[in-house]
């Protein structure tokens, strides 16, 4: 029997899944693999709701109708030939045709490599490069596509050489193959995720079966403490690790309903995540710190229309996080019931699946606040004496998950103290198994007593991690390390800039020393407005991280960001030297 999976078939209203299936126990463990888990979670009548750009329930996917079109679509993507373990990739656009091709890889044996549907990061041509990169780096057999982006996504697999490209309409006009489903077994490959930095030369992280059940678990039971009442609600992009393994592998193992809005629709409407939210009486959501600050930004006097006294935990991911951000968000949303208890400041990586720390849950947010002289000759975090002194505060991430271990170490290799700053290293059960057809990578990021080297420079306090910057983005000035977020967040305290707007970063002077250049995407035109405005960014730098700089007043929406929205420095650089980004005019 075949089953149409273009259109799922709805009623005249649809109506959201419940958010509990008492006729099924909640299980947050123990489960084998992606399949075993949706074939629990398929007992209950929990499942995934998608809600459009208007805020309007635009389609209903239980888990139990999810299973049968995951294996209805098994084997149809068995019908195009593919064998046991070839790569399939397939937009992730928020819908039920992507977790319907998802969950169908996992039934039939093949491994998906979810790939971005938005083409907001530096328009049509540098999607279809960005695309055929991680076409070639997967090495895939087959694309699976939404309708509206298959030519972009024809031309990326043409200058890949992959063939095989359907949409899935053209998916679910194939017949679907007798062969009998052989899924996977723990020690296989669950899917793979492209690194977040991906961007010309992507990685494909390899994540097994077992690394997700145990990243999972892990969140589930101990990160997040999920109950049987539990709703989540997700506006992230299914191709990152955060939306993918956070908002749906995760929940779908808890047998968690989740709510989604479309980023595109977050990105145009932020306060649509907060209303949905209150409609829905959402228990968790996760973001960057961005999303935080958007949503707060665009509220104005709405909060009093919400209730958000359900959300008991407010993740913060996918970037550094700003107690300022968190705090002006609680005060704005403090009228519609939100508790600043709720924020879970947490730490993680697709290399990790996702998730190395979680901080407490139902607790305040903890700050280390430390001397920044002593940070940036001695590397060493020593807690300030006093408010007068030069300070620089930082979030604690909490504790490692389970089973995982933190290690921060030197430059030579050396395990170091607690508040001495260096790079961080994590061992457990969730880390990858290595870049795809990458030996080299893989062996500059997994060391042979089986630690990841994150890429990240932090610290330890009674066992909790610090994180204080990208270890590739350290600024050495002087014989001092500048972080260059410190000078990026000062200078965004500046009317009319906003997060985001500046980008610091290090190139090679004269002398060999590092010459600090600060991007600053400015809409004025006025040459006496810039040069106002360039003075006060240059006086609010040298007040914070005590550096002179050379101030460069760029275009809006100049800067590259990452595919999970964190600001590329190494991008803003490479293109400031090649002159890709150029100066605007009349600033001098």
């Amino acid at each position: 029997m075949s089953f149409d999976i273009s259109r799922p078939q709805q009623a005249a209203v649809l109506s959201r899944t419940p958010r509990r299936s008492d006729a099924v126990a909640q299980v947050l463990g123990g489960f084998k693999t992606i399949a075993d888990g949706l074939d629990y979670a398929a007992r209950g009548v929990t499942g995934f709701n998608f809600y459009g750009g208007r805020g309007a329930l635009a389609d209903v996917l239980p888990y139990a109708d999810l299973r049968h079109r995951a294996i209805s679509t098994a084997r149809k993507l068995l019908s195009l030939g593919l064998k046991r373990g070839d790569r399939v990739a397939v937009v992730a656009e928020t819908g039920s045709e992507f977790m319907a091709v998802f969950f169908g890889c996992q039934y039939a044996g093949l491994v998906p490599c979810p790939v971005p549907y938005s083409m907001y990061i530096g328009g049509r041509d540098a999607y279809v490069q960005r695309i055929a990169g991680m076409f070639r780096a997967a090495d895939v057999s087959a694309v699976i596509t939404t309708e509206d982006v298959k030519e972009h996504i024809r031309e990326g697999a043409a200058v890949a050489g992959v063939s095989v490209v359907f949409s899935h309409a053209e998916l679910a006009a194939c017949p679907e193959s007798m062969t009998r489903l052989e899924g996977f077994g723990p020690d296989d490959v669950a899917y793979i995720q492209y690194s977040s930095g991906s961007t010309s030369s992507p990685k494909g992280v390899l994540i097994m079966q077992k690394s997700i059940m145990a990243n999972a678990e892990g969140m589930l039971r101990h990160g997040l403490r999920v109950r049987p009442d539990d709703r989540a609600f997700s506006w992230l992009p299914l191709y990152h690790d955060m939306g993918l393994v956070g908002f749906c592998l995760a929940p779908m193992l808890g047998q968690v309903t989740v709510d989604y809005l479309p980023t595109t629709a977050f990105a145009r409407r932020p306060t649509l995540w907060l209303k949905l939210m209150s409609e829905n009486r959402s228990t968790i959501s996760y973001s960057p710190t961005f999303g935080y600050e958007l949503a707060a930004r665009r509220i104005n006097g709405e909060a009093i229309t919400l209730d958000l006294s359900n959300w008991r935990a407010a993740g913060i991911g996918g970037d550094m996080v700003r107690a300022d951000v968190l705090n002006e968000f609680a005060k704005s949303l403090s009228l519609a019931g939100f508790n600043a208890r709720a924020f879970v400041p947490s730490y993680g990586m697709a290399e990790s699946t996702l998730a190395i720390s979680f901080s407490d849950v139902d607790a305040p947010i903890k700050i280390d606040t430390v001397d920044l002289a002593a940070l940036k000759t001695k590397q060493r975090a020593i807690p300030a004496k006093n408010s007068n002194d030069r300070v620089r505060g930082f979030v604690i991430c909490g504790a490692p998950l389970p089973q995982h271990v933190i290690e921060v170490r030197d430059d030579k290799g050396k395990a170091l103290g607690e508040r001495e700053v260096g790079r961080i290293f994590v061992m457990g059960p969730s880390i990858m198994a290595g870049y795809f057809k990458a030996e080299e990578a893989t062996a500059q990021a997994l060391g042979s007593d089986g630690f990841l080297d994150t890429g990240d420079m932090g610290y330890l306090l009674n066992g909790e991690i610090v994180i204080t910057g990208r270890a590739k983005d350290l600024i050495l000035h002087n014989g001092r390390n500048i972080w260059p977020q410190d000078i990026e967040w000062a200078a965004e305290t500046i009317v009319p800039l906003k997060s985001g707007d500046v980008a610091a970063f290090a190139i090679e002077g004269a002398d060999g020393d590092d010459e600090v250049v600060v991007l600053v995407e400015c809409k004025l035109s006025d040459p006496l407005q810039q040069a106002e405005l360039r003075k006060n960014v240059h006086m609010k730098v040298s007040q914070a991280a005590g550096v002179d700089c050379t101030i460069v007043l760029v275009a809006p929406r100049s800067l590259p960001f990452t595919s999970s929205g964190k600001l590329s420095r190494a991008g803003a650089r490479d293109r400031f030297l090649s002159g890709e980004i150029a100066e605007v005019a009349g600033t001098h």
